[in-house]
């Protein structure tokens, strides 16, 4: 089975990041499409691996990759991006920066 291990980022309706930074999920690969029940219409699969998602936490990404590697499954893990922030003041909203200026400090 394959599955991937990743740190989730936060919510739209979270203002912090406090409860994404210590978390690792594994959440497997699902391996038939999903389509529409034919009676009803509602979204089905052929498999229950969907029912896993979000319920395998860890604390560490060794951890969740040894919990992986146990079972005989081949993990792929997606590292979270570092967030940058760049720091600004009040000023900086009313600061004119001209576009030859503005070159020189991306390089």
């Amino acid at each position: 089975m394959q599955v991937r291990i990743y740190q989730p980022s936060k919510s739209a309706m979270q203002s912090g990041r406090g409860k994404t930074k210590f978390i690792w999920l594994i959440e497997p690969v699902l391996p038939t499409p999903r389509g529409p029940e034919p009676v009803m219409g509602w979204t089905s699969a052929g498999d229950t691996l969907s029912e896993l998602r979000n319920q395998l936490r860890f604390a560490t990404k060794e951890e969740a990759v040894a919990f992986a590697l146990k079972r005989g499954w081949k993990c792929d893990i997606e590292a979270l991006e570092c967030r940058r922030i760049k720091p600004r003041n009040y000023l900086d909203n009313f600061r004119y920066i001209r576009p030859q200026d503005e070159e020189r400090q991306t390089k």
